[in-house]
């Protein structure tokens, strides 16, 4: 975290040294001694961030490189704010301007000579550390490998607990993989987040009699995170050997890699073999293995455990192998665990019974939590209140609970094998609240305001930062909620006892505070405050003089958004600002004064309208006003030239889903000006705005949301849609669900679109769509079309999610043979009068999920659906009784038989003013979250 404070500051210096060199007198020379120090002490902070634990003399020197950043962060943004608020414009105040720019300059140049100080000191410290640790100067090539790696695996093999409560089937699975197969090598991956028991599933795999007897040569090599390839090829030939009792080759201590990788294969070449690779952390760490084992015609299997899901499928590629994705333990097999470990043979007393599980809901079935909550509570007395205490205080338990040392050292070490740019990020998710679904929109913005994400050649900043998402799924270190179309993450969770890991170390940085209905005191020295609930016990006067970011989450209450708006008066630095979901019914006007804002949400307020004074936020780049009561913008937002998500809708409530849920808002006359946008949802096509050419001249726009157009607009829009070459999102929507939408002007289409959502009446199918190769979603809503759609999209390479509400007007449609290679989820929405729908043999060989709601005329399954292998869901809508009837098991002449390999068909129907979801035959299993499928699904 020092290190990414350091990066981000000396991007900032050189930028203002850039621009403001000739206002900076009498400061130069000492903003060029700080910035030459920390570009010095960069390479350094890389390796001492990830030490620090380790050594708590360099853990007090990282703390006060950060400080020293901080502050002279803190300097540079009261230099420029000064600058921003004093723009005298009488000739009476000029002499008064003149005086107090002297004396703010003076002060400057102290502040900026007293850091320069700091640093110099700090400096001469750094150097000592590089001649203590050996670590390379700026420049060098030198690798340093962190040696001290918290990994405990090797004392218990994780959770031996776990062995007794839901291995068995995982076991058996596994098992089956090891010993059945074909004769060429299959490398096997067991992937999942540490702590869930990887290392413990594969030693009850590797230890079996079964595999010792079928497999003639055994190894179990432990990997880890700084292993040397060369100890680790020894490690592989003395087990082998020894299994043997012969004497392992001599040299081997001075051979070199290779010449150690050639005794290994040449060991395994005529045998049958399995060897395991415990915790393989980078697919370089793999490529250095694999070229040491035989691929021999034996069926020898290899067996790797990572907590890497890329690592894993990288691993198993080329072989007759397979990734296993461990999953958490179940609810029952989670209690099962948890009454083992904390009541040995004893039940739960039923006074606990309640805490128990809000207990356990927290270990969200990670079996080395679990064993170790049990474990101090097992300690402990049978008193409720004791019980509480830890559920309340966690994180403090984690940190200071000898018993709990073994999990937050396994959490730990995902941690510190995070790359610089990615602990930045990672820790910034310690600010949403405990299960919070993250919105991944949201959090990247978030992200790019804080300066975390690095600027990379033909990406935007928003791309890098979705990578860094993807990255830390990759890593299960986040837990995927949904997924867009294209893969990348849509939502996501953080596991609670990683984001009580990341609490501990953002307070011991004073990178975060926390605030709840039992804060109370002060708000110290912080950079970034999250307000959870309540803010009503807090002192906040003069209290966020260094808040950088301030979020909020379920503030409803009055006392706490007027501590809110007492709080804003101080926080004169803040650059990232979210008040979503408070009570808020006007614009604060404290918000205007804020002129380091990027970042700006007031989400789900009862907001109606913006000020005038908007204009004076010209740092501003995401304004977020989803869901609030504002339908229009003042002229004044065209003068934030910064802004580039502009995010303006709500949707009216609904039963069954009407044309004009959504709406937008009126945008002012000249929209053109906001050339760096890249988002503008929704905007409304309002006559006289001249918003329809204004588009035209947004070339930088990725995400496009228009409402209310005519079938005049035809030609214009078109028009100015050929001209968004960049634009990877389009959702158009006419203004009535009988107004033709004409859209056949469009020649040339944005060649980069993924996602095009069209609602309106199209009287005939728009052919460009066919050339669009990089489509991924489309959604046809009360268009209907009386061309067969299935026609221009069959052969579209990268289509993998396809909708129809109202959409189609035949009685048949029929996916032909061999096409729709990639299509995964197929929406069948009232769409009348439709009488059959046809699956050809190898048509849609990857759909996954079918859903068909209110096709009333509809009458049987689809044909041919039984030939889809890969389906994993058929969800059926508020579809007549007679149809689902036929579905059912006992129904003689049904349809059952076709839908029967299917693992999950269930029925959705409304009931009790709620939607109720029932599985179809018998030993189904509901999905964990049944879809309510009539969501808003126009949103990007």
């Amino acid at each position: 975290m020092a290190e990414c404070a350091v990066t981000y500051l000396l991007d900032r210096l050189t930028v203002i040294w850039e621009q403001k060199a000739k206002e900076l007198k009498g400061v130069k020379e000492g903003i060029e001694a700080i910035k030459d120090e920390f570009e010095r002490m960069t390479a350094f902070l890389r390796v001492a961030d990830a030490m620090e634990d380790t050594d708590m003399e360099l853990k007090v020197w990282v703390k006060q490189v950060r400080e020293v950043a901080y502050d002279t962060e803190d300097v540079l943004d009261k230099f420029i704010l000064n600058r921003q608020e004093s723009r005298p414009n009488v000739f009476v105040c000029k002499l008064f301007h003149w005086i107090s720019t002297l004396r703010f300059n003076n002060a400057i140049a102290s502040d900026i000579e007293s850091i320069r100080i700091r640093v110099r000191g700090i400096a001469d410290r750094h150097q000592r550390y590089q001649y203590k640790f050996n670590i390379p100067k700026a420049g060098s090539s030198s690798v340093v490998v962190n040696s001290l790696a918290y990994d405990r695996r090797g004392d218990a093999l994780l959770v031996e607990e776990a062995e007794l409560v839901g291995i068995e089937g995982r076991k058996s699975e596994l098992m089956g993989w090891v010993m059945e197969g074909g004769a060429r090598l299959g490398v096997i991956s067991v992937a999942g987040m540490g702590g869930l028991g990887k290392t413990t599933l594969v030693k009850k795999v590797y230890d079996d009699a079964a595999v010792k007897k079928h497999f003639q040569s055994h190894a179990w090599i432990t990997v880890s995170e700084s292993f040397k390839i060369e100890e680790l090829l020894k490690d592989t030939i003395h087990q082998l050997y020894d299994e043997t009792k012969q004497p392992v080759p001599r040299g081997i201590n001075t051979m070199s890699s290779n010449q150690l990788k050639e005794v290994v294969k040449q060991f395994l070449q005529e045998r049958r073999y399995v060897i395991v690779f415990d915790d393989v952390w980078s697919i370089q760490a793999w490529d250095a293995i694999k070229y040491a084992l035989s691929n021999n015609s034996y069926g020898s299997r290899v067996i790797i455990t990572t907590r890497l899901t890329d690592v894993a499928s990288h691993s198993s590629m080329g072989t007759e192998g397979n990734v296993y994705m461990l999953e958490p333990l179940t609810q029952e097999e989670s209690w099962t665990l948890f009454c083992q470990k904390t009541f040995r043979k004893s039940s739960c007393p039923p006074y606990l019974m309640e805490i128990s599980h809000d207990i356990l809901k927290r270990c969200a079935g990670l079996p080395l939590a679990i064993v170790a909550i049990g474990g101090v509570l097992a300690t402990k007395s049978n008193r409720f209140d004791d019980w509480v205490m830890l559920n309340q205080s966690l994180g403090v338990e984690l940190e200071g609970n000898d018993k709990l040392e073994s999990l937050r050292m396994i959490l730990l070490l995902s941690f510190k094998d995070l790359p610089y740019y990615l602990k930045a990020c990672f820790l910034y998710l310690s600010m949403y609240p405990e299960d919070y679904r993250i919105e991944s929109n949201s959090l990247i913005r978030q992200w790019i305001m804080e300066g975390f994400v690095q600027q990379k050649v033909g990406r935007t900043l928003e791309e890098v930062a979705q990578g860094y998402l993807n990255e830390l799924v990759n890593r299960n270190l986040i837990r995927l909620v949904r997924s867009n179309d294209d893969g990348s993450v849509k939502s996501c969770r953080i596991h609670d006892f990683l984001r009580e890991m990341l609490l501990s170390k953002s307070r011991d940085q004073s990178l975060v505070m926390i605030v709840n209905e039992q804060t109370s005191g002060g708000i110290n020295k912080v950079r970034r405050l999250s307000i959870h609930g309540s803010l009503a016990k807090v002192n906040t006067q003069r209290s966020g003089t260094q808040l950088r970011s301030l979020l909020s989450f379920g503030v409803t209450d009055m006392e706490s958004t007027l501590s809110i708006h007492e709080l804003l008066h101080s926080c004169r630095m803040l650059k990232v600002l979210d008040l979503s979901g408070s009570h808020l019914e006007s614009f604060p006007k404290t918000i205007t004064k804020l002129l380091h804002l990027r970042y700006l949400s007031l989400r789900c307020t009862k907001i109606k309208s913006l000020p005038r004074s908007i204009k004076k936020l010209q740092k501003l780049e995401t304004l977020d006003l989803k869901h609030s009561y504002i339908t229009k913008l003042p002229v004044e937002i065209l003068k934030l030239p910064n802004l580039r998500h502009l995010i303006v809708y709500r949707c009216v409530e609904y039963s069954y889903l009407p044309f004009d849920f959504t709406l937008g808002f009126k945008p002012p006359v000249g929209m053109g000006a906001l050339t760096s946008l890249h988002q503008l949802s929704f905007v409304e096509a309002t006559p006289g705005s001249g918003i329809l050419i204004e588009l035209g001249k947004m070339k930088e726009l990725r995400r496009l949301c228009i409402l209310k157009l005519r079938r005049e607009d035809g030609r214009a829009i078109c028009s100015s849609i050929e001209k968004l070459h960049n634009l990877r999102g389009l959702n158009i929507s006419s203004t009535a669900e009988d107004e033709i939408l004409d859209l056949h002007y469009l020649t040339s289409p944005p060649v980069y679109l993924q996602r095009l959502y069209m609602s309106g009446h199209l009287a005939k199918f728009p052919h460009w769509i066919k050339s669009l190769n990089n489509l991924v979603k489309v959604y046809f809503r009360w268009s209907r079309l009386r061309e067969d759609p299935l026609e221009y999209l069959q052969d579209l390479p990268n289509l993998v999610h396809l909708e129809f509400l109202v959409g189609y007007v035949g009685e048949e449609l029929c996916f032909k043979a061999r096409k729709f290679q990639r299509l995964q989820l197929l929406d069948l929405d009232k769409v009348e009068p439709l009488k059959q729908v046809i699956i050809e043999e190898g048509a849609m060989p990857n759909m996954e999920k079918i859903i068909i709601q209110r096709c009333t005329f509809l009458e049987s399954v689809p044909s041919g659906i039984e030939r889809l292998t890969n389906i994993q869901v058929l969800e059926f809508f508020d579809m007549p009784q007679e149809f689902v009837h036929k579905l059912l098991p006992e129904t003689l002449d049904g349809d059952y038989h076709k839908v029967a390999h299917i693992p999950q068909v269930y029925y959705t129907y409304w009931r009790d003013d709620a939607w109720e979801a029932h599985p179809l035959g018998a030993n189904r299993q509901m999905p964990r979250a049944a879809t309510r499928t009539n969501d808003q699904r126009n949103s990007l």
